[in-house]
């Protein structure tokens, strides 16, 4: 099979090769899945570089969340096993971790549900407890897990502030729905968030980004507000400074959806049957952007690590090389 590898660590582009191996070898309680659609992650690029919290052994495959099809044909969502990740045309997986792909969603927008609407409904849901009528700010509200977050804001009732880079993203954070969209590059974002709660500041706040996002949300939260920290594409971890939290009541939630696939995974699966709902009713759909061949996985994971995209890119074995969907 065709399959894209990393030997070395280091930027995508550079270090990922589209190789022939031969196909990989389901374990105990794993099985062999065809991959329909891969989904492209920020991890992968973290992957490839070797930051993420997981480093599997060199050679491997990146791609950690997949719409697949088993051997007796079911579709299915599924997180891959690394080191045979899903930027290839077969991957392997724990069979009891498979979920159903909801029939309201086609391939690419099955694989790319699991892992960015899982993070965002245990953040905003299990996490802060978002109560309709609160307002719910979202950094990085065009991306793919910002835009996820959106979604379920506004499914959840929630009056949902966007904060973008640059017009292209901040039309797309209108077109998701958003309430109010701000551009970091060139709005007060504080004084923004005070002036459109009447002073109160943000209830909820949902950070991908960390760095400056994280400061700048710390001067907006509300009385009894909640930050939910999910991530550091900015490269930078804020330190947060814990008398701030005290004086101004608010609270710090660190999310890291994959433990509960170890520590919960029954809150897992209750996950996923509302996002099944939620798509059934088309309150939420993944934002794929782009979907292209197994031939432009680099490429996607590198443009994703440059934070140059909006939504997911999807990369489908099974288009032909050359096209874009």
């Amino acid at each position: 099979m065709k399959a894209w590898r990393v030997s070395a660590n280091g930027e995508p582009r550079e270090v990922m090769r589209l190789d022939e191996v031969p196909d990989p070898q389901p374990g105990p309680g794993q099985l062999l899945l065809r991959v329909r659609a891969a989904n492209v992650n920020f991890p992968d690029a973290l992957l490839c570089r070797g930051q993420y919290q997981v480093r599997p052994p060199l050679p491997f495959t990146p791609g950690l969340e997949i719409c697949g099809e088993t051997d007796d044909g079911r579709r299915v969502i599924a997180n891959p096993a690394l080191p045979y990740g899903g930027l290839a045309e077969y991957a392997v997986a724990d069979a009891k971790a498979l979920l159903p792909a909801p029939d309201a969603l086609d391939d690419a927008e099955a694989a790319a549900l699991h892992i960015g609407y899982q993070t965002g409904w245990f953040g905003l849901h299990r996490r802060a407890h978002l109560k309709e009528g609160e307002t719910l700010l979202v950094h990085a509200a065009a991306g793919g897990v910002g835009s996820a977050a959106v979604q379920l804001g506004k499914a959840a009732g929630a009056r949902v502030i966007g904060v973008v880079g640059g017009e292209e993203k901040a039309k797309t954070a209108r077109d998701l729905g958003c309430d109010l969209v701000l551009d970091r590059r060139t709005d007060d974002l504080v004084a923004a968030v005070k002036e459109a709660t009447g002073g109160r500041g943000a209830d909820v706040i949902y950070d991908p980004v960390g760095g400056d996002a994280y400061t700048k949300s710390t001067k907006c939260v509300a009385f009894e507000g909640r930050i939910v920290v999910v991530g550091f594409t900015s490269g930078t971890v804020p330190a947060p400074g814990l008398n701030h939290a005290l004086v101004k009541n608010y609270s710090i939630l660190g999310l890291h959806w994959g433990l509960y696939n170890t520590k919960d995974p029954g809150a897992v699966l209750d996950c996923h049957e509302h996002l099944t709902r939620l798509a059934a009713e088309g309150a939420i759909k993944p934002l794929v952007s782009e979907r292209v061949p197994l031939k432009g996985a680099a490429d996607a994971v590198q443009r994703v690590a440059d934070g140059v995209t909006t939504g997911r890119i999807a990369v489908l074995p099974g288009l032909e090389e050359g096209a874009t969907a």
